[in-house]
C-alpha cells in the first residue's frame, strides 16, 4: 500500500520534495498546504496534486496522511511537526531541524512521545559520493579519522541567494546565524560523521566580502564563514563561501591509513595513498594513480547517467526511499535522532562562537 503524503510549505525547495515523492513507487502525494493559498494552488496545478489547503490542521483532519513533509521556515517546525505527529503522521523535515537545540529537542521528544518516525533532509550524505565514502570507511581504507575539512559554496546570484538579498522580510534574516544558519547543517553533519565529541572546542570567524549596499538588513548578512572544531582525537574545519569559484561542495577526510577527497558536485571520490615507489619515479607515478582514480569515477558517473541515477537530487531520493521503507517495515529511521540533536548542538556552539568573535572584533575598534 502506498503511503499518503502531504507537504506543508510550498516555497522554492518544496518542488524538489514533490519531484522526489513522485519518483518513488511506495508513496503518493495527496495534498499540499501553504498559508498563502495561491502558492498551494500553483503547486497543485504544476504537479496534479488533488487536495489544496491553507489550514494545516484541516489538512491533517481530512486527509488521513501517513507522512508530512515540512518545508517551511524553521521557526514553525516545532509546532508543525508536533501537530503532525499528534495526528499520527510521520515527519520528513527540511534542515535546519529548528532554530536552536532546545526547539530541536522538542521535535524529537514529540516523535518519541507519539511513536512516530522523524527524518531530516541530510541528503548529501546519501548521494552516490557520500555512500561511496561510507563504504570506504567501513572497509577500513581511511583508518582512524584525524581531521575533516568540509566546504560549501553558496552562489548569492542564484535563485535562493537573489531571493534572500532582494527581500528584507525573507525568513533567513530572522535566523540566529542568518545565511550560514540555513546551510550549516550540510557542512557540520559531514564533520560530525567523523567527530564523535558532543562538546568540542569551537572557534568561528565571518565577514562580508561583497561591498556594502547601503541597506542595513542586507549588509548584516555575512557571506564568508570559517570555523574550527577540536575534539579529543579529531579536528574539523568548515568553510562556507559565497565568492570562491567554482561554488561546490567538497569533503576531505584525513585518516591514519589514507586520505579521501570527495567532490559532491563532480561526483568524484578519490583515495590519496602514500607514495610506495621511492625517489622521482614514485612522484611521477602518483599523477597516473590519480588519473586512474578519476577515470573510474568518470565511468561510474556514466553508468549512473545511463541508469537515470545522475540527477541533482539522487541523494535525497535515496534518503527518502530509506525513510519510507523504515515506515513500511517499522524499522529505525535512516538518521539517528542523536545525530540530529548533536548537529543542532554543534550549530548552536558555532553561532555562539560567532557572536563572541564579533563582540571581540567590536571591542578592538
Amino acid at each position: 500500500m502506498k503511503l499518503r503524503v502531504g507537504i506543508v510549505g510550498c516555497g522554492k525547495f518544496a518542488d524538489v520534495h514533490v519531484q522526489q515523492v513522485h519518483a518513488l513507487d511506495n508513496a503518493a502525494l495527496v495534498a499540499v498546504c501553504d498559508l498563502e493559498p495561491l502558492m498551494a494552488r500553483q503547486m497543485a496545478v504544476r504537479y496534479s496534486v488533488p487536495a489544496v489547503y491553507s489550514d494545516f490542521g484541516r489538512m491533517l483532519a481530512e486527509q488521513r496522511l501517513d507522512v508530512v513533509h515540512i518545508t517551511t521556515p524553521p521557526s514553525s517546525n516545532t509546532a508543525l511537526a508536533s501537530s503532525a505527529m499528534e495526528a499520527g503522521c510521520h515527519v520528513f523535515i527540511e534542515k535546519p531541524l529548528a532554530p536552536d537545540l532546545k526547539a530541536a529537542q522538542a521535535i524529537v521528544a514529540a516523535a518519541e512521545h507519539h511513536t512516530r518516525k522523524l527524518c531530516i533532509n541530510y541528503w548529501y550524505n546519501y548521494d552516490p559520493p557520500g555512500e561511496a565514502l561510507r563504504r570506504l570507511v567501513e572497509e577500513g581504507v581511511l583508518g582512524d579519522p584525524v581531521h575533516v575539512e568540509s566546504v560549501f559554496g553558496y552562489d548569492l546570484s542564484g535563485v535562493f541567494g537573489s531571493a534572500l538579498l532582494g527581500d528584507n522580510e525573507h525568513w533567513v534574516h530572522h535566523l540566529p546565524g542568518k545565511l550560514f544558519h540555513n546551510v550549516l547543517d550540510h557542512v557540520v553533519n559531514k564533520i560530525a560523521l567523523f567527530m564523535p565529541d558532543a562538546d568540542p572546542l569551537v572557534s568561528a570567524f565571518d565577514h562580508r566580502h561583497r561591498p556594502p549596499s547601503g541597506d542595513a538588513i542586507t549588509d548584516a548578512v555575512m557571506d564568508e564563514l570559517r570555523f574550527l572544531m577540536q575534539g579529543e582525537r579529531v579536528s574539523g574545519y568548515g568553510l562556507i563561501s559565497s565568492h570562491a569559484r567554482p561554488a561546490g561542495q567538497t569533503l576531505r577526510v584525513y585518516g591514519t591509513r589514507n586520505t579521501i577527497q570527495v567532490d559532491f558536485q563532480k561526483r568524484t571520490v578519490v583515495v590519496e595513498t602514500a607514495q610506495t615507489v621511492p625517489t622521482a619515479l614514485g612522484r611521477l607515478l602518483s599523477a597516473f594513480s590519480h588519473a586512474r582514480a578519476y577515470r573510474r569515477c568518470a565511468y561510474g558517473n556514466l553508468r549512473q547517467f545511463l541508469w537515470a541515477e545522475f540527477h541533482a537530487f539522487e541523494g535525497m531520493r535515496r534518503l527518502l526511499r530509506a525513510f519510507y521503507d523504515c515506515i513500511h517495515h517499522d524499522t529505525a529511521p535512516p538518521i539517528a535522532y542523536s545525530e540530529m540533536l548533536r548537529v543542532s548542538g554543534l550549530m548552536d556552539a558555532l553561532i555562539g562562537a560567532l557572536v563572541q568573535t564579533r563582540l571581540a572584533r567590536e571591542g578592538r575598534r
